[in-house]
């Protein structure tokens, strides 16, 4: 032997701490369910019934519009929107409110209806509030106070509650963020978690012209659970002219890709931004408003991105068309590669390890959002639920 014990041994020790380090910073996928969209609705525009109502209005707009669905298809999104039509929502303090007067009686209002919405079983499965940015005093002193009016009315946060934190523009807003929401638990024992809206440059490359994500999820520890992008202000950031801000364009590819790559076993998801057409007006509107929407989020799903933002209730159809589209499409061979990888059988591609983790992912998505059941991806598969879970966090 040329290599005795001793030497590996001592060699190989320095590697330790690196271990360490990289199982701290990498846990791996955040195991549960994440909501397909976040549909962000201006606090003084919550009322008593919104979910119910976002269901109700996108229905109208499919049978008044109507959307070149197939029968099944057509039938499934309809299914969805009587039963669960949103999915995650998030009560609006920043740019989509327009209220500033009344954001004191406003979040303690906005609190007392998604306490009324649990209690009345309409509850989104994720929820939560959007607070002003930290870019001024003035503005840092407003959203704090709203996040502490609210979660004083609120008292202790329903399960899947998150606050979204804008504009991040550094390290240091999201630690003191980080702390502040710390001093909340310690006094009141409520664990909080949030998200990072990534809207800015600064938040891709920093001063130093280093990549920041990573820096920021550092800041925030286990506390950050999210990278949201916000289509509009970046591409305005980056001196795009009106026409050219679109979720498409290839500047927010490549915000889109340091997000994924930064954010890449770490356990923090990603979230696509929204589109800004709204499907309002007359059929032939509303019909052209659906299909950017429609593109946009399979474009979005394709790049990995299983999450993105929905802006008025119509976009909850092609939201809902585009969501199952995508995964009843692939079901059948998916669920045929993962049967044959998990009876390590000869079908014809040489699937590893980290393919049948990412085919578990896609056939657990498909079930948590209703584009498939259990029942259909057990039979399809030979696999119980348990068992897909088990190769998804692998």
């Amino acid at each position: 032997m040329i290599l005795d014990g001793p030497t590996v041994a001592t060699l190989t020790a320095r590697l330790s701490e690196v271990d360490r380090r990289r199982a701290a910073r990498y846990p791996g996928g955040r195991g549960g369910r994440q909501p397909v969209h976040t549909c962000y609705v201006p606090a003084n525009q919550v009322g008593p019934r919104t979910p119910v109502q976002w269901g109700e209005q996108a229905l109208r707009a499919f049978d008044e519009h109507g959307f070149d669905l197939g029968p099944d298809l057509a039938e499934r999104v309809r299914a969805k929107l009587r039963t669960e039509p949103v999915e995650d929502l998030r009560i609006d303090f920043e740019d989509g409110y327009g209220a500033p007067d009344t954001e004191d009686e406003d979040a303690e209002r906005a609190a007392g209806h998604l306490t009324r919405w649990h209690a009345d079983g309409i509850a989104p499965f994720a929820s939560g509030l959007r607070i002003k940015s930290f870019d001024t005093p003035a503005l840092t002193r407003r959203g704090i106070r709203t996040l502490d009016i609210f979660l004083s009315a609120l008292g202790e946060p329903p399960p899947g509650f998150v606050i979204t934190f804008p504009k991040v523009t550094s390290a240091e807003q999201v630690s003191v963020f980080a702390d502040l929401l710390e001093v909340v638990e310690q006094r009141a024992g409520w664990p909080l978690t949030f998200e990072i809206q990534v809207e800015t440059t600064q938040a891709i490359v920093d001063a130093d012209g280093m990549l920041a994500i990573p820096r920021l999820i550092a800041a925030g520890g286990p506390r950050v659970v999210g990278l949201h992008f916000g289509t509009y202000d970046y591409t305005a950031a980056c001196g795009l002219g009106a026409g050219q801000q679109h979720l498409a364009h290839h500047a927010c590819d490549f915000a889109r890709h340091v997000m994924q790559v930064s954010a890449a076993g770490t356990g923090v998801r990603l979230s696509d931004g929204s589109s800004n057409v709204l499907p309002v007006g007359d059929t032939a509107a509303v019909l052209r408003a659906w299909q950017v929407h429609y593109g946009l989020v399979r474009r979005s799903l394709e790049h990995g991105f299983f999450q993105g933002w929905d802006l008025h209730p119509a976009q909850l159809v092609t939201r809902y068309a585009a969501v199952y589209g995508y995964y009843r499409e692939s079901l059948a061979g998916d669920a045929r590669r993962l049967a044959t990888y998990a009876a390590r059988a000869d079908g014809g591609i040489l699937d590893e390890p980290a393919t049948a983790q990412a085919l578990s992912a896609s056939l657990l998505r498909a079930v948590d959002c209703g584009a498939a059941t259990a029942e259909e991806v057990t039979q399809a598969t030979g696999l119980h639920l348990d068992d897909l879970r088990a190769y998804h966090l692998r």
